[in-house]
């Protein structure tokens, strides 16, 4: 049978991978396989098939049917149009997506979409915006401070420096459910998207398969679960809703605010949380005594990830340049200062524990998320702020880690 000139050009758009990068491109920094914005993925074709809240994005054969190309089309700004806010997706690809759907949308099995290097520059040039707006502090003082567009308020106090460690703010409490929903649920947060340009554009977790607090307690416990990647996307996203800088402590930095604030001549059982006086269960923050410094829970209640890559031999060897150890692959990670669920004896200033992919053993997905460790209900996390605020590249560094996937 003799094929239509007009056939042709269908054929080959479907016979070329073009279709994959439109979608790579423009579409799955926020319908990827992490990420699924309205339930939408488009890394598969099944996903794609399967479609969202408002149905299945592709139908084979019907552009004009099919969600992933007709919302394309919308002028932007309008209802349903993608991407929301703009600019519009160039009539080029939206012409590769229409050729591609129109002849059946083939797609071979061995693909997978993933967003490729283009959202490492896409991070990096938002943290080249977000930069300047630092607030560079020139006191270390006690503060707090509500985040905007919510009532919830967190608290820093400052950690004096040593030869090895720069001066820095703490978080007087762990990361509490209060502060953490707000970047896990938009509009928890009074977030209109589009509104605020550099908060839609940082990562945010998907919607959890559970209740992730595991019935445990929301107002005022601490937050868990969340893999290193997500507690580095919290601290970014916090910073750019207050215009200060914060990231997770390094080891370093962490146990010097545990040693300086150390208070062993207080009972274990008055300044901390473990097995044996929180049985089963966290509770909420700021319930013990404090250290010296202020800082409630440093030792028990939940074990607080810090930036290091996990290195058995890192022990009384000299800080690498950048004060911590860079990652270079997945796990491990450290962890310090034990949990509820630790006897007394794995509470300490020195104590650290690392990451293990069994810490995602419940997790049903494939792949498994970057944002939960559905079997770390002992994990959670505080932030620092370090009193000069860093260059854009280090900042880049802090909030990714090198590693992504864990």
């Amino acid at each position: 049978m003799r094929l239509s000139l007009f056939l042709l050009p269908l054929l080959a758009a479907a016979q070329t991978p073009e279709f994959a990068s439109v979608l790579e491109k423009h579409c799955l920094s926020c319908h990827g396989a992490e990420r699924g914005l309205s339930g939408l993925r488009l890394h598969t074709r099944a996903a794609a098939l399967k479609g969202g809240t408002r149905g299945p994005a592709l139908i084979p054969g019907d552009p004009a049917k099919s969600l992933l190309y007709s919302t394309t089309e919308l002028a932007p700004g309008t209802t349903l149009a993608m991407p929301p806010g703009g600019p519009q997706i160039p009539a080029a690809d939206r012409a590769i997506l229409k050729a591609w759907i129109t002849a059946g949308a083939p797609w071979p099995d061995a693909i997978t979409l993933k967003l490729p290097q283009l959202k490492i520059k896409d991070d990096q040039a938002l943290v080249a915006r977000l930069h300047p707006k630092m607030e560079q502090a020139t006191e270390l003082k006690p503060y707090k401070r509500i985040i905007p567009n919510s009532t919830v308020e967190f608290e820093m106090l400052p950690v004096p420096g040593d030869a090895k460690v720069a001066p820095f703010w703490m978080g007087k409490y762990e990361i509490t459910w209060d502060e953490y929903r707000l970047f896990m649920f938009q509009n928890l947060a009074n977030e209109a998207r589009g509104a605020e340009p550099a908060l839609d554009a940082i990562s945010r977790p998907t919607k959890p398969y559970v209740e992730m607090s595991f019935g445990m307690g929301i107002n005022g416990f601490p937050a868990i679960s969340m893999t290193q990647h997500a507690a580095n996307k919290f601290a970014q996203w916090l910073s750019a809703k207050t215009g200060q800088f914060y990231r997770l402590p390094t080891e370093a930095e962490w146990e010097h605010a545990c040693r300086l604030g150390d208070t062993e001549a207080t009972p274990i059982n008055d300044r901390s949380w473990f097995v044996d006086n929180s049985p089963e269960s966290y509770q909420q923050v700021g319930k013990k005594k404090p250290n010296k410094l202020g800082l409630y829970d440093m030792l028990g209640n939940v074990a607080e990830w810090t930036l290091d890559q996990y290195d058995e031999k890192s022990y009384g060897k000299p800080l690498p340049p950048e004060g911590y150890i860079l990652s270079t692959k997945p796990y491990p990670h450290v962890a310090k200062g034990g949990a509820w669920s630790d006897p007394a004896q794995k509470l300490g200033c020195g104590q650290r524990i690392w990451s293990d992919p069994q810490w995602k053993m419940q997790d049903p997905q494939l792949p498994k998320s970057i944002w939960y460790l559905t079997d770390a209900q002992f994990l959670g996390f505080r932030l620092v702020r370090p009193l000069k605020v860093p260059s854009a590249a280090q900042m880049f560094r802090y909030w990714n880690n090198g590693v992504e996937r864990e």
